[in-house]
């Protein structure tokens, strides 16, 4: 059996009226991230962090925001490719750690309800599934309440 690593990371503008989606949930909020898609960067660092663990390039790769059949789709649509172009690599999600950075809304009342979806649309138990939500302290643009970021780890074995 071989171990890799995947990373992952995403950043989006907030916006007024834009939904605000988090792990394939839309999560109540004054503002939302401004994206070609959904904007979901909590999917967007998991794509990202399972197309790098088989080296398969990044999500900007696959589904180019210039393409205009991306234009508001659910992030899930690129979760779910990822990870079938990692199952045709030959491996298999181990466990999952992502971290939510993001000054307000808060969001340790929606990480049970996040961590459900994320394993659903990856088909792994909530044992694999692993996520955090922090803020900036007031610092930079996520922390002047500008933007939202997210990044992934994913460990893989094939």
């Amino acid at each position: 059996m071989s171990l890799r690593i995947g990373q992952g990371w995403d950043l989006h503008r907030l916006v007024p009226g834009r939904e605000l989606w988090l792990g394939g949930l839309s999560i109540p909020s004054g503002l939302g991230e401004d994206g070609h898609s959904d904007g979901d960067v909590l999917l967007h660092a998991i794509t990202d962090a399972l197309l790098g663990a088989a080296a398969l390039g990044d999500i900007g790769g696959h589904f180019p925001p210039s393409d205009p059949s991306w234009k508001g789709a659910s992030s899930k649509i690129f979760v779910q490719r990822a990870l079938a172009l990692l199952g045709e690599a030959g491996y298999r999600i181990a466990n999952l750690d992502a971290t939510i950075v993001l000054e307000k809304p808060k969001l340790a009342q929606h990480i049970g309800a996040m961590r459900v979806s994320v394993a659903h649309i990856l088909g792994l138990s909530l044992s694999q599934v692993s996520i955090k939500a922090k803020t900036s302290e007031g610092q930079n643009a996520v922390g002047r309440g500008e933007a939202i970021e997210a990044m992934a780890v994913v460990l893989v074995e094939g």
